[in-house]
């Protein structure tokens, strides 16, 4: 009997669902986990004010047909106590995120293995609004899991193309119309990028932004679709993907856009 496997930390929204949904298609059974795990925060602050919303999410995958809910405490994941298991993926956790929350990774590495070794699933689903996360876990799979396949699902969107993200709920009416300009900007990269160099992009995503009175960009590269090493120019890599992480308030997001300049 197939199982195919969602890990989320809760606060769930259509995006997650949607990834429910790919797996109840591939599979006879469909298993959800809701786990804030503590590992991946490098701030305490962002941990302590993730939103939670546990009898709501449960409801709503019940009515989306998941088969299983798993919730367990933090010492059923980890019951030797939060544990320092280091993980090598390359340059893959060296760039984007992984300078900016170090640790971070390492942290996700940790709680998904711990997952799979407890679930035992023949798929997993993770979607591609953090494509940097996903890279780390096809890694984490190829190393240590070979037997699941890691199944990648589109990044879903707000009608004004906001990421879907349960960070959104943080997010007063003020940055929920400001932080609709992330996508719009990734847009026009795609758009541009037919007519200018990366350095080019580069310098007109930070004017925007330095222009704009209500988000801070906090990087913004362009890089290889498969091993993210830094794109200099379209003739280096077949597939590029724009990335960024933009603090609208206190409130920190991130989103992406594939470039195919050729």
């Amino acid at each position: 009997m197939s199982l195919g496997f969602v890990p989320t930390m809760g606060a769930l929204h259509q995006g997650h669902l949607s990834l429910l949904k790919k797996s109840r298609s591939q599979n006879e059974l469909s298993l959800c986990s809701i786990f804030i795990n503590p590992t991946q925060f490098n701030n305490k602050a962002d941990l302590k004010n993730y939103p939670s919303r546990l009898k709501e999410d449960i409801k709503l995958l019940g009515a989306a047909g998941c088969d299983v809910v798993f919730t367990p405490p933090v010492s059923e994941i980890y019951p030797g106590g939060l544990p320092s298991e280091e993980y090598d993926f390359g340059q893959l956790d060296k760039v984007m995120e992984g300078v900016q929350r170090p640790g971070h990774f390492n942290g996700v590495a940790m709680v998904v293995a711990r997952f799979f070794e407890i679930i035992q699933p023949q798929r997993a689903y993770f979607g591609e609004k953090d494509y940097q996360q996903l890279a780390i876990i096809r890694s984490l799979a190829a190393q240590k899991f070979k037997n699941i396949e890691i199944v990648s699902c589109p990044t879903l969107r707000e009608k004004s193309g906001l990421a879907m993200s349960s960070r959104n709920l943080l997010l007063n009416e003020r940055y929920q119309i400001a932080a609709q300009r992330i996508y719009q900007r990734l847009l026009s990269v795609k758009k541009r990028a037919k007519n200018a160099n990366v350095a080019e992009l580069e310098l007109w995503v930070a004017n925007e932004f330095k222009k704009d009175g209500d988000l801070v960009l906090e990087y913004f590269e362009i890089v290889d679709a498969k091993s993210l090493k830094k794109s200099t120019g379209w003739s280096d890599f077949p597939e590029h993907v724009a990335c960024l992480a933009v603090f609208a308030g206190t409130t920190r997001l991130i989103d992406n856009i594939l470039l195919k300049i050729n």
